[in-house]
């Protein structure tokens, strides 16, 4: 396993990480949760991502009874949530959003499913136009200086509202966001690629980039069509077959058919490949990878090995197929 620093902070990821969003959201069981979470932890997996609007807090509860049942000490991984949804079904105003009162409880609650003292990594999960950004830095500053969080971060912020809040941080002495968590994939690109660029030198931001396979269609398993027991074949799913069944997805499936024959030629997969092409990015601190099965676990490990095989002559031929190279910045 490769370990990356998050950002300018002295925290040390793995390369590869755990994402119980689509594991646990399709296996309620502590057994199976940990016999995933133990193929990552054994490949060299320290960072276990999470969120209270997941299974509306039963991914928290199955993660913390799985963390139990391990025995890891736990000075050897590092577990994080996000607030921002609630986690029960039909919330009132101050069971959701950014205000210090949610953020604090939440915070709590999360501590109390996944049986920790506290919390590595701590995200807001969206921004909250109606929270004033002093409130959000300053709640988030108060729950490092408590010991319940170690560093905090957002997710699917824009390099605006990062900047405030890192302005805001500095202008009031308060402690900023050390990391953003983004979707970053072969056919999303923009924000990681462009949007961020500047951030990374001015601020030091540190990322764990989600949906690495873009929700399962970097995977070439849906080139032949759709396979029974997909995730878009799921109740609950009907977003994803509409948005793969669009004239832009069908666009994206005939990419990925001809990537599929690069993967091939470098004797690896779809997936392996595409992961690999998010490591290949710099200012990629992690890359948290989802898995429905213990094999998807132990096959998305492999991707490590076909970092080396993305060699320029590699990188340009899947450029030329992609077709989407964000203006900006080239980081080969």
């Amino acid at each position: 396993m490769e370990y990356r620093r998050l950002g300018k902070s002295g925290l040390k990821v793995s390369a590869l990480s755990f994402g119980s969003w689509v594991t646990f959201g399709n296996q309620m069981d502590v057994d199976k949760a940990l016999e995933s979470m133990a193929a990552a932890y054994d490949a060299g997996v320290n960072f276990f991502d999470n969120a209270e609007i997941y299974a509306h807090g039963q991914s928290e509860t199955i993660m913390g009874q799985a963390l139990q049942k391990a025995g890891w000490r736990r000075d050897s991984y590092i577990i994080s949530s996000k607030v921002m949804w609630g986690s029960i079904p039909d919330t009132k105003p101050t069971q959701r959003g950014l205000s210090r009162k949610h953020v604090v409880e939440a915070c709590h609650q999360a501590l109390e499913r996944l049986q920790v003292d506290y919390l590595d990594l701590y995200f807001c999960h969206r921004p909250d136009p109606e929270v004033p950004m002093e409130e959000v830095v300053r709640t988030m500053t108060h729950l490092i200086q408590q010991g319940k969080i170690l560093y905090w971060g957002t997710s699917e912020w824009s390099a605006q509202q990062l900047m405030e809040a890192y302005s805001v941080a500095r202008q009031y002495n308060l402690i900023p966001p050390t990391m953003e968590q983004p979707q970053y994939h072969m056919f999303h690109r923009h924000t990681m690629e462009v949007e961020y660029a500047r951030l990374y030198e001015t601020i030091g931001l540190g990322t764990t980039i989600w949906s690495p396979l873009a929700s399962g269609l970097l995977t070439g398993k849906y080139n032949d069509g759709v396979p029974e027991g997909s995730r878009i074949t799921l109740e609950g799913y009907g977003w994803l077959r509409k948005m793969f069944e669009s004239e832009e997805g069908q666009r994206r499936l005939g990419v990925v058919r001809e990537l599929t024959t690069v993967a091939e030629e470098l004797d690896t997969t779809m997936a392996r490949m595409a992961i690999a092409w998010c490591l290949k990015n710099p200012n990629v601190s992690t890359v948290i990878t989802g898995a429905s099965r213990v094999e998807q676990v132990h096959d998305n490990m492999k991707a490590l090995d076909v970092v080396p095989q993305l060699t320029d002559d590699v990188m340009e031929k899947i450029e030329s197929l992609l077709d989407n190279k964000p203006k900006g910045m080239d980081f080969q």
